[in-house]
């Protein structure tokens, strides 16, 4: 099969003056070249694309792909995430992971929640805010825990994530909204232990991994996986493989993982991230459909690194979910 990348690359946008936090969530040079080695490996071919504007570019002209392995996060808009699996469909050319509907709705944390607590999966007291004012309305007790309703990479979490008094609150909405230009989202803090589960799959066919927890170390900031915490964390963190047998919390996480992942309908690939309230139960914080796949860095691949999974695998076991949808040749306009 010829497959093609799409993808942010960093670099490029660092170049165009973009910012360190602005450009958190694309790759790096060394992510795109391991994806590619690793799908060539698996005996095909590969054709860099690029983002969203040489994606069009290149179909205008006239150019397909048997598969696009896409992994690019978008720039603009809350649902910018869903913007290249949408042209692709526009075109019907297959792509791994998420769909459009699902990649809109979990960028989304407020909707995401929404969903998750109607199929009866446990998630802290939260409320969107829209704007500093709303903070007033919020209806469950403090300490809150405060960040961006659309962002990843930890982007807008810091130990000023936490408010522990209801009069701070106000303020810390009103700093994130005008720093991030979109709605925040207040639930409940949790100050029991964080899990972050790796999942492959979709459907009935969706599997668990494996699950780690995060532990911060003496020089981290305090009681929250923040974005310096995450850019940081060879000092800061330390990533414990737990098993489900072991361990009465785990088992309680992934279930709630694996029920989350399939009810919203993610594919192929991805990790949810949990936290424990006070007595040990884990609770859904959100789901990450398009998970970094820097082969030292990102999360799914250190987790894998810790269960014996080479990253040649955990790309392999993506393109299997994804090519399990391709049921016949496509037809292109």
């Amino acid at each position: 099969m010829k497959i093609g990348l799409t993808y942010d690359l960093r670099a490029d946008y660092l170049s165009m003056g973009y910012g360190r936090e602005e450009t958190a969530e694309f790759d790096r040079e060394e992510t795109i070249l391991a994806i590619e080695c690793a799908i060539r490996k698996a005996g095909h071919a590969t054709d860099r694309i690029g983002n969203a504007w040489r994606l069009t570019e290149r179909l205008v002209r006239g150019e397909r792909w048997d598969m696009v392995f896409n992994i690019s996060e978008g720039l603009w808009g809350i649902a910018r995430e869903a913007q290249v699996p949408a042209i692709l469909d526009l075109y019907q050319i297959p792509y791994t992971f998420s769909d459009p509907m699902v990649m809109g709705l979990t960028l989304h944390k407020g909707m995401t929640k929404h969903i998750v607590r109607g199929h009866g999966f446990p998630t802290p007291d939260f409320m969107v805010v829209e704007s500093p004012s709303d903070a007033e309305t919020v209806a469950f007790p403090p300490p809150y825990f405060v960040k961006p309703v659309a962002e990843g990479t930890g982007k807008g979490v810091s130990s000023q994530s936490i408010v522990n008094q209801r009069d701070q609150l106000f303020g810390v909405c009103e700093k994130l909204i005008a720093a991030f230009h979109q709605p925040v989202l207040v639930e409940k803090y949790l100050s029991g232990r964080e899990f972050t589960t790796g999942i492959v799959g979709t459907g009935r066919e969706a599997r668990i991994l494996g699950t780690m927890e995060v532990i911060l170390l003496e020089n981290a900031e305090k009681g929250v996986y923040s974005y310096d915490n995450k850019d940081k964390y060879e000092d800061r963190v330390k990533y414990n493989l737990v098993k489900a047998a072991d361990d009465p919390s785990v088992q309680a996480a992934e279930a709630i993982a694996l029920g989350t992942w399939q009810a919203l309908g993610c594919r192929d690939g991805g990790r949810t991230d949990l936290r424990c309230d006070a007595s040990g139960n884990p609770l859904f914080l959100e789901v990450n459909p398009l998970p970094g796949l820097h082969p030292v860095h990102s999360d799914l691949p250190i987790l894998c690194g810790h269960l014996g999974i080479s990253y040649n695998d955990l790309i392999g076991e993506i393109l299997a979910s994804a090519m399990a949808r391709v049921q016949s040749p496509q037809k292109h306009s």
